[in-house]
């Protein structure tokens, strides 16, 4: 994905590429090597005459009249075709004064000017960026905040623009490129390095974006810390997908015929220009200890007005009864699950969910977690027969059954299709025998989806059936499982010919494998939360309280950036599915930044705490012992690697089913 999300900004981006492209840009780049004074005169009369470099400028000052995002998706566009001529300094000069033209900036007293060489602002002096002239300062910089604000705000669309190109550029070369009789991107290493590529080339994709909606708002406080959390993310994800592409490409991306380095060098100048990322993560501590957060306000542009009063009445209503009667009555008017089909849901579109996610909120009212039910509950809906949704979905909703989920097996974890447990046909319904194991709330659970092997004669993916299993049924037994935590969260569970009736198949034998891959077509829309999650919060309360040196300051800063980033892959996607888009590569890519995010900073708090950790005893987060419920937290947030797919599986997916790799 790139930096814009409707259509009119993909329309703007997909036009400015192809114009850049057909300026031949690389050519031009390649023709000026070692002459320092090239000025690219040519691409900047077209740059010039499109007026790509005034977009942010207002109509009647001679610009376009668009907005900062606007402009910075056009720089993300022509960084992609590497575009030079000085676009960069012109576009950051032009919005801090009001008016189009050719500028070079310079943010630091006798710092480098951007971009100076070819707008004239001192001799330009050779530099790594092939694709730029940069000019040595001799006078003041630029010290007002906004300026630095603007500047970076425009680096950073411009590094998004760097890195997609190289990961597009990795991935193309991955897919046709042998080696050992195959095309290398179906070797896992490959396609994980691909996929974290897309991780990367993600997070400074939002945080860009982010940086560039912040300054469209009036809150100077919100824009200061969106970008910072762009310099803290962009321009070193910038520098490591370009070095990834290049180890892609192996030796011929070595090579100066090659266009790699050349993406390369734009982006190590980037970073350089832009400076220190640790001094923009330390920022970022100081703002988050003083309780600044990022909030991203979504413009439903009058789309809420006709929903609103409805939901607000709604939600007061329902706000107004006993604690014990909510559930019940979030039920009843389909807010529990309004995403889902009536009569269960209200079948709402992503604005309807929004208002009324906005107006619960309003009104103090927490909806329940629906846990295993929020899996197994959207089959039946999809799949199950009408007797099959009469006597599950509503009481499932009310909290009246407790579900669990019998999938991995000691043998197939994240390798589903493997699964041994056997199911074989008696009288009236079917016999499972088998063993599952890492099922939580088993103990306690009224039912469990089951998935077990129905014909052994057919490929593995399609002799599977889903069951829906009564757990008080004879022949189960379930054994707790105790963790590194000390706990017994987890559970093995015993089939030993349990008899599940015919009416507790959903849909028909065989069809396990495709149900248990399926959710409703209509997906839950949500807007992320300012707050950050329980262990980033956390090290933040530890900067505030405790005398922290820089180095533990700025890997503060870095979690509340990669956090905040979570957040915002989350509202990308809530805003396309506004704009009636499906998910794109952020939902995918959360999980995986989301589970490093939460292992990371769960692993930091205990290291700001020092040396207490060795004379620690009993962990537990309802210890009372705040240093024990931390300890629990990062032993605990091990399993997220590892539970819904490993990491390394997930990459698997991501490599093939987002970026095309081959198997």
């Amino acid at each position: 994905m790139s930096i814009g999300i409707t259509d009119e900004q993909v329309e703007l981006a997909d036009s400015l590429r192809k114009w850049a492209a057909s300026l031949a840009p690389l050519e031009a780049v390649r023709a000026a090597e070692g002459d320092a004074a090239a000025d690219f005169a040519a691409i900047w009369a077209a740059i010039e005459e499109m007026g790509v470099h005034a977009i942010a400028v207002p109509e009647a000052d001679g610009g376009g009249g668009g907005t900062v995002l606007d402009q910075a998706v056009a720089l993300e566009a022509c960084a992609h075709e590497l575009l030079p001529g000085g676009l960069l300094g012109a576009a950051i000069g032009s919005a801090l004064t009001g008016a189009p033209g050719r500028y070079g900036v310079q943010l630091e007293d006798d710092g480098v000017v951007w971009d100076g060489g070819t707008a004239g602002r001192g001799t330009p002096e050779p530099g790594i960026d092939l694709s730029a002239r940069h000019a040595r300062g001799t006078g003041p910089g630029l010290a007002d905040p906004a300026a630095r604000r603007t500047a970076i705000t425009f680096a950073a669309a411009e590094a998004a623009g760097v890195t997609r190109w190289c990961l597009e550029t990795a991935v193309d070369y991955a897919k046709v490129r042998e080696q050992f009789g195959q095309r290398i991107g179906a070797f896992q290493a490959i396609k994980h390095l691909c996929a974290q590529m897309l991780e990367t080339a993600e997070a400074v994709t939002a945080a860009a974006w982010d940086a560039a909606a912040a300054a469209n708002g009036a809150d100077e406080e919100q824009w200061t810390f969106a970008v910072d959390i762009a310099h803290v993310t962009c321009f070193d994800g910038a520098v490591e997908v370009a070095k990834a592409c290049i180890q892609v490409l192996g030796g011929i991306g070595f090579t100066f015929e090659h266009d790699a380095h050349l993406y390369l060098r734009r982006a190590l100048t980037l970073r350089a220009l832009v400076g220190s990322a640790d001094a923009a993560a330390e920022r970022v501590t100081a703002a988050a200890v003083t309780g600044v957060r990022r909030r991203v306000d979504v413009d439903l542009g009058g789309r809420d007005e006709a929903i609103r009063p409805e939901a607000r009445a709604t939600a007061e209503r329902i706000a107004a009864l006993p604690a014990a009667d909510q559930r019940a009555a979030l039920v009843d008017a389909g807010y529990l699950t309004p995403h889902w089909p009536a009569p269960y849901g209200l079948g709402a579109d992503p604005t309807t969910q929004i208002v009324i996610d906005q107006e619960l909120g309003r009104a103090g009212v927490v909806r329940p977690d629906l846990v295993i039910a929020g899996w197994a509950v959207p089959t039946i809906l999809a799949h199950g027969t009408d007797a099959q949704r009469e006597r599950f979905v509503r009481p499932s909703l009310l909290g009246e059954l407790t579900w669990c989920q019998l999938f991995s097996e000691p043998g197939s974890g994240s390798d589903l299709a493997s699964l041994r447990t056997r199911a074989v046909k008696v009288d009236g319904g079917w016999s499972l025998s088998g063993q599952k194991v890492w099922t939580s709330v088993a103990e306690r659970a009224d039912w469990g989806i089951c998935l077990a092997r129905t014909d052994a004669d057919v490929p593995q993916h399609k002799g599977i059936t889903y069951f829906l299993v009564d757990m008080r049924t004879a022949g189960i037994e379930v054994r707790p499982l105790r963790e590194i935590t000390g706990e017994a969260l987890f559970n093995e569970v015993f089939l030993d010919d349990v008899f599940v009736p015919d009416e507790c198949v959903v849909a028909e034998p065989g069809d396990g494998w495709r149900l248990a891959r399926t959710t409703l077509a209509n997906e839950r829309v949500a807007m992320a939360s300012a707050r950050l999650t329980k262990s980033v919060e956390r090290a933040v309360e530890l900067a505030a309280s405790r005398d922290l040196g820089p180095v533990e300051r700025v890997e503060v800063g870095r979690q509340v950036a990669l956090a905040t980033v979570c957040a915002l892959l989350g509202v990308r996607t809530t805003l396309r599915a506004l704009g009636g888009h499906g998910p794109g590569a952020e939902s995918s890519v959360a999980k995986l930044l989301g589970v490093r995010s939460r292992q990371d900073s769960s692993e930091l708090v205990v290291r700001l705490q020092g040396d207490e950790l060795a004379l620690l005893g009993a962990i537990g987060k309802e210890s009372g012992d705040p240093l024990a419920a931390d300890v629990w937290e990062q032993l605990n947030t091990r399993c997220l690697s590892i539970a819904g797919g490993t990491t390394q599986i997930l990459r698997n997916v991501a490599g093939e089913r987002i970026l095309g790799l081959p198997r």
